[in-house]
């Protein structure tokens, strides 16, 4: 539990900031000419995700930006509302999670279907949850596989950095190998050309294979609590910070996300919070 003088302290600076976004919302221009959030391109917010990482990001010639997604149309939202372009880079997720690519000012902010986590915290300061989620075990359907258990002797793909891998490395069966990759792309061609027998990963990500793929499944779902925020650079962000959190509250009220949720997830069932958290 936090101490009351910590709580009065942060409660300050969101107060002050969430005063900022009002004057950023009423006139569309004074963020941009004053840089109120410190952005690195005046008038921009740059968000930083791995791509391919549907339904998350992805690749999207069709889009202005060269990328869609649900967290990508969630932040994109957010700068519309703020008065603000919107730009995205792709980066290494390894990069992203770490803190280092903002950090090293290579974007404002970081969206990547990023798990809050307490490790990720010393490096990083997160918004408001926006999406929870469960890791998943994704197999060829053939194979007979229901669970974790039956992959002893067998090879599991992750990739790299999330908390996929943790979870697989703490639940394995004795025998069962870890196999890391960069990427979803390459654990997923990985999967489709034998290499590995399954890949255990967020839920969402998986549920796209098997809408892509009949022939893979998921045989089992793991209840990990995880939920993702957006991230910017620790103890150097607190208006872009509070001004992301007053504008998620506001697009879950006003209809903004559920819109975007059902584009992306309209055959699954909505987790827990996400709407309305």
């Amino acid at each position: 539990m936090r101490k009351p003088t910590i709580l009065a302290a942060v409660a300050g600076v969101l107060s002050l900031s969430v005063g900022l976004v009002g004057c950023s919302s009423s006139s569309s221009g004074s963020a941009t000419a004053d840089n109120t959030y410190g952005l690195i391109k005046a008038g921009t917010i740059t968000m930083c995700g791995d791509s391919p990482f549907p339904p998350f990001e992805e690749d999207d010639p069709s889009s202005p930006i060269g990328y869609s997604g649900f967290d990508v149309d969630i932040m994109s939202a957010i700068a519309t509302n703020l008065g603000l372009k919107f730009a995205f880079v792709d980066q290494d997720f390894n990069i992203i999670q770490s803190g280092a690519a903002l950090a090293s000012k290579q974007c404002d902010i970081a969206g990547s279907a990023l798990t809050i986590t307490d490790e990720r915290k010393q490096n990083l300061d997160f918004s408001d949850p926006y999406y929870d989620s469960l890791q998943s075990l994704l197999v060829p359907a053939s194979s007979g596989i229901t669970s974790l258990d039956q992959l002893a002797g067998k090879k599991i793909g992750v990739q790299s950095g999330t908390t996929g891998e943790t979870y697989a490395n703490a639940n394995k069966p004795d025998g069962a190998t870890i196999v890391s990759f960069p990427s979803d792309a390459e654990e997923w061609s990985a999967l489709q050309a034998g290499q590995v027998d399954a890949l255990l990963q967020d839920l969402p990500v998986n549920q796209v294979h098997t809408q892509d793929d009949s022939s893979y499944v998921i045989a089992d779902t793991y209840q990990t609590n995880e939920q993702y925020g957006f991230a910017v650079a620790k103890g150097q962000d607190a208006a872009l910070l509070a001004a992301v959190n007053n504008q998620l509250t506001q697009i879950k009220s006003n209809g903004t996300y559920q819109t975007i949720y059902d584009k992306y997830f309209s055959d699954s069932p909505a987790p827990s919070d996400s709407p309305s958290a």
